[in-house]
């Protein structure tokens, strides 16, 4: 081993691409076990409604079905079989009510996964039906209460404060006062309100949700797509009642996940069918079935600033509003974590924030790629690209001169450090020539530009333990429960290492998530991998780094080879032989924000800023709008693997392109009208025909692994608030709700023209 080697910052292939591409790579839709039944779902059809019986004889009866599970047979299994990482409010299939319509009510299980599937069709459910709400704001005030008692799971240290509640659709109200509003307010000089929406939106991983269950002698394991292997492990733990260690989870491969596949989606389900029939069973969702199992959250954003006369915002009312859908999943954690950030990445002395996650009788919402941090982008960045023109300042001169820097406090009373926000505002503006003459076109095809920038704290408090094995030939294996779902975090996390180790990267063998093989990791969401996971692993590289110089001054090797660990387990073992192993564990430090004033003085462990711009060209006479060039630029911290960093970034935008022009999920009185590819729309090859450049401003974060931090996320932040900044450009109207359709923009083209 030698320190001088240098693999953290280089472009290297991902180490498993040589197998995705040769079509060996293992997918939890290959995975089979002996006798294995196949498990397929009948759903609720009613938005709110009692359970008055279920007929499952026509569908026992035909040939081929094994057997027929209702929620009345699990709590033969599992007596109280609700589950969720914030309340404890979902069945594991539907018991007494049914919440949206496509809830899970009952399990066909066969040999043959076609037999299944036909003999659900013959399950006839009867229902009592009750009042429905579906709004996020009318749900706060509807006599239509979609849980009777909220019962909070404890999970989460920063969830604590939450309390069993009745009568109330309410689940998490997190309040943020910095400062007075009331004072601010009355000492601006112009005052603006405005409110915006976002619409409900799926994940769409090409990889649906998939998990298998083989029960042994008081032991389960599960094989399971998910971004969180230990959390499941202890999930499964508790519903049974069940020590840690009696239970197993296993991943492979994820096909994409974005946030559709953390905490429990179907691993409970299989568990319990499990547990009842004694054979192992899986479960694999539908493309259509992944819109009922879980979602982004609509959202509705109440803004209010008061501007002085220079420019400054002196004060921001935020009021949000989050369509949690009937089951909490981890939707307060969003409306909390994300909420503080409402008021933007700008330096307001006087700020406050309501944010409300509340049920509906919708399907249930959680986190997506961003954690709620784009819906409130394209809100406060729309409202300041208002009061800019209102104002008649040059976007980005309004921007600079309210912009939050390091040194001052975020509207917690963190101190903001590691934040390059000014780099990102400013390289933005100089790759898109922001000070140079613009062609805003004739005719009917107008030209416009807009940019945006937002910020997101890095989920708190988590923990995430690594362990590192060093052979007797000088080759290692990392072992840890992140999920590689496609980010490249193997590889980055094998470089690390390889930088601490000195060694090649190509040395180093990762183990995929084994609850029984690899330590704790809290999860792999909310781009906290690089820094949580990479601290650990460089703690576990350098301990067993440590480890090889005791070995060595015991076995009397001198200084020049004690970093051989080839010659030192040679020598320790008289055979090529024996292994040292390094733990590392890291959990950053963190103080919880204030049940009453939302403060913190230390309320993430670091800070992600992205921005983009783009320029675009609308049909006056169709609507329609064409991005014709766009700029992403992301506070990256030090870059582990440029190549894969870019990547990311370009992906997230492509990814949040779907989001702003065409992705929404219809209903229809709670009835979903476009489950299908066919219907709902993401972006395609053909649809991304712009050139697209990607930047990563470097910096150092003093406590990440060498520098580093995650961006995973930022590439999403800016790109709607940017399209609809440079469609008011364009042709001088605004769009306040996504996604941004031909249909919109002609009818607020009209109404202009009327006026």
């Amino acid at each position: 081993m030698t320190t001088s080697h240098k693999e953290f910052g280089r472009s290297i292939p991902r180490l498993e691409s040589r197998q995705k591409v040769s079509g060996t790579a293992e997918y939890m839709h290959h995975f089979t076990a002996p006798g294995m039944l196949y498990g397929k779902i009948f759903r609720s059809t009613v938005a709110h409604g009692k359970i008055i019986q279920i007929n499952t004889d026509a569908a026992k009866s035909y040939p081929g079905v094994h057997s027929v599970i209702t929620g009345e047979d699990i709590k033969k299994v599992i007596p109280s079989p609700y589950y969720g990482p914030a309340f404890l409010d979902q069945p594991i299939l539907a018991l007494e009510k049914v919440h949206f319509i496509g809830e899970a009510v009952a399990v066909v299980l066969s040999h043959d996964p076609h037999i299944a599937e036909a003999a659900c069709q013959l399950i006839d459910a009867e229902y009592e039906e009750l009042e429905a709400v579906f709004d996020e704001v009318e749900a706060l005030t509807s006599a239509a209460i979609v849980h009777d008692e909220l019962k909070p799971s404890g999970t989460f240290p920063d969830l604590k404060h939450l309390v069993g509640r009745k009568n109330t659709n309410l689940a998490l109200d997190f309040h943020l006062k910095y400062g007075n509003t009331e004072d601010g307010f009355a000492k601006a000089d112009r005052v603006f309100e405005h409110t915006f929406n976002t619409q409900q939106a799926m994940h769409t991983p090409l990889e649906p949700m998939v998990s298998i269950a083989v029960p042994g002698d008081q032991l389960i394991t599960i094989h399971s797509a998910t971004q969180m292997p230990s959390f499941v492990r202890l999930e499964i733990a508790r519903l049974l009642g069940w020590h840690e260690n009696q239970v197993r989870v296993k991943s492979a491969h994820l096909g994409g996940g974005y946030g559709a596949k953390v905490y429990i989606k179907v691993e409970a389900l299989v568990t319990a069918l499990a547990l009842i029939t004694k054979v192992p069973v899986k479960i694999s969702l539908t493309m259509e079935e992944q819109f009922y199992t879980i979602s982004k959250h609509a959202t509705t954003f109440k803004m209010k600033s008061g501007v002085d006369a220079s420019g400054r915002i002196i004060a921001r009312d935020c009021k949000v509003y989050w369509n949690g859908g009937a089951y909490a999943d981890i939707g307060p954690r969003v409306a909390q974590k994300s909420g503080f950030t409402a008021a933007g990445p700008y330096d307001i002395e006087n700020v406050s924030v309501d944010s409300f996650e509340i049920y509906t009788n919708r399907p249930p919402a959680g986190a997506l790629r961003g954690f709620g941090i784009p819906q409130l982008v394209w809100a406060y960045e729309c409202h300041t690209d208002i009061l800019a023109h209102e104002l008649k300042m040059d976007p980005i001169a309004f921007r600079k001169l309210n912009l939050l820097r390091n040194g001052a406090k975020q509207a917690t009373g963190t101190v903001m450090t590691h934040m390059e926000s000014d780099q990102v505002l400013e390289t933005l503006s100089q790759k898109m020539n922001w000070d140079k003459n613009f062609d805003r076109g004739t005719g009917t095809i107008r030209k416009g530009r807009g940019i945006a920038i937002g910020f997101k704290a890095s989920v708190s408090p988590t923990t995430s333990i690594a362990l590192i094995t060093i052979h007797g030939d000088g080759t290692c294996q990392l072992s840890m429960s992140t999920v590689d779902m496609g980010q490249g975090s193997d590889t980055g996390m094998a470089q690390i290492a390889a930088q601490t180790l000195g060694i090649p990267t190509e040395k180093i063998k990762v183990i995929r998530p084994d609850t029984d093989i690899t330590p704790y990791d809290m999860g792999t969401l909310g781009s906290r991998s690089t820094f949580h996971m990479g601290n650990a692993v460089k703690l576990a590289a350098q301990d067993a780094l440590e480890k090889l110089k005791i070995m060595a001054k015991k076995a009397g090797l001198d200084d020049s080879i004690n970093h051989q660990p080839s010659v030192v387990l040679v020598k320790t073992y008289g055979m090529q032989a024996g292994t040292v192993v390094g733990f590392g564990s890291y959990k950053p430090s963190y103080v919880p924000t204030d049940p009453a004033t939302g403060a913190s003085s230390n309320v993430t462990p670091f800070w992600m800023v992205g921005g983009s711009g783009v320029e675009v060209e609308v049909d006056t006479e169709t609507g329609h709008v064409y991005i014709t060039n766009m700029i992403n630029v992301a506070d990256a911290g030090e870059l582990v693997n440029p190549k894969i960093a870019t990547t990311q970034i370009s992906g997230a935008a492509i990814m949040q392109c779907g989001f702003t022009f065409t992705e929404e999920m219809l209903f229809d009185e709670g009835q979903l009208t476009n489950a299908s590819f066919a219907d709902y729309k993401i972006p395609g090859i053909h649809d991304v025909n712009f050139p697209i450049e990607n930047i990563c401003i470097t910096s150092t974060h003093q406590e990440g692994p060498y520098g580093a931090k995650g961006i995973g996320e930022t590439g999403t932040f800016g790109v709607s608030p940017a399209v609809s900044n440079a469609i008011f450009d364009a042709v001088g109207v605004r769009i306040t709700s996504l996604p941004i359709t031909p249909e919109k923009v002609f009818q607020a083209l009209l109404e202009k023209n009327k006026g």
